[in-house]
């Protein structure tokens, strides 16, 4: 349970929740294993394709122990002596209102494990979660990719989510909240009505508020013989978007944030 002020100087609620981070699990492996040779691959720790290159080569030739690091290491890079894998927080990417969130998730997992036991010696993936039933997590752990992908296009045909239906995201953002909300909102009013046609928000983004704009994102899903296009065309004309609000528009959208 979080103190309700810090133990230490008496500032009432002054923390926040925060990720392990590559750097603190990197901390803690040493007090663990303090013999042990620990190297962190991260993108902001790589400066450019040579370094990436070089550090790859210094864990092939065995001068790394322990290596702790980000997505990047699930990117095809071969480690014949890798025989051990663990996730911290495997399910975090099954949150964030991302609709293709499970088929990220399952493969990037796929990926990461993918690195363990690649050669003659057998290898061994350990996944920390909190959604253990989770569809995802249970293929993962059965090594049954069918049985993801069964799962994963029977729940998208029952939603009409892609392939089995279109959809085409509006995001409102500017830097005076209530004129975002107010735009946002007279866009849900206007919003398209019709056989197969639905229309959900608006609502604040999962970024709400991004470089100083505050976000506000409309969804509209459609079967997939509707000329989503023209829908939207004719949906924004009925709707005057006031200067210092920018209405953009995403076909089909690959991030929800």
């Amino acid at each position: 349970m979080r103190p309700p002020d810090c133990p230490s100087c008496g500032d009432t609620d002054p923390f926040a929740a925060c990720g392990p981070g590559v750097e603190r699990i990197a901390e803690e492996a040493a007090a663990l294993l303090p013999g042990a040779r620990l190297a962190i691959m991260a993108s902001d720790t790589l400066s450019g394709p040579r370094a990436a290159a070089d550090f790859v080569q210094r864990v092939v030739a065995h001068e790394v122990d322990v290596l702790i690091g980000t997505q990047i290491v699930a990117k095809g890079h071969h480690f014949p002596l890798l025989t051990l894998v663990g996730v911290v927080d495997a399910d975090l990417g099954l949150g964030g209102g991302d609709l293709r969130a499970s088929e990220r998730t399952f493969q990037l997992l796929t990926q990461v494990a993918g690195r363990a036991g690649r050669e003659e010696r057998p290898g061994r993936v350990y996944l920390q979660t909190y959604m253990a039933e989770h569809p995802v997590m249970q293929a993962l752990a059965s090594g049954d990719a069918a049985r993801f992908i069964a799962s994963e296009t029977d729940a998208r045909k029952e939603y009409g989510l892609p392939p089995f239906g279109r959809l085409a995201a509006l995001i409102v953002s500017g830097e005076k909240e209530s004129a975002v909300r107010a735009t946002a909102q007279a866009l849900g009013r206007a919003a398209p009505h019709g056989p197969g046609l639905e229309a959900l928000g608006p609502a604040p983004a999962p970024l709400a508020l991004l470089r100083g704009r505050h976000r506000q994102r409309l969804l509209l899903k459609t079967p997939r013989p509707v000329n989503l296009q023209s829908v939207v065309r004719t949906w924004i004309a009925r709707v005057p978007v006031p200067s210092g609000v920018r209405l953009q528009v995403d076909i089909d959208p690959n991030s929800f944030l």
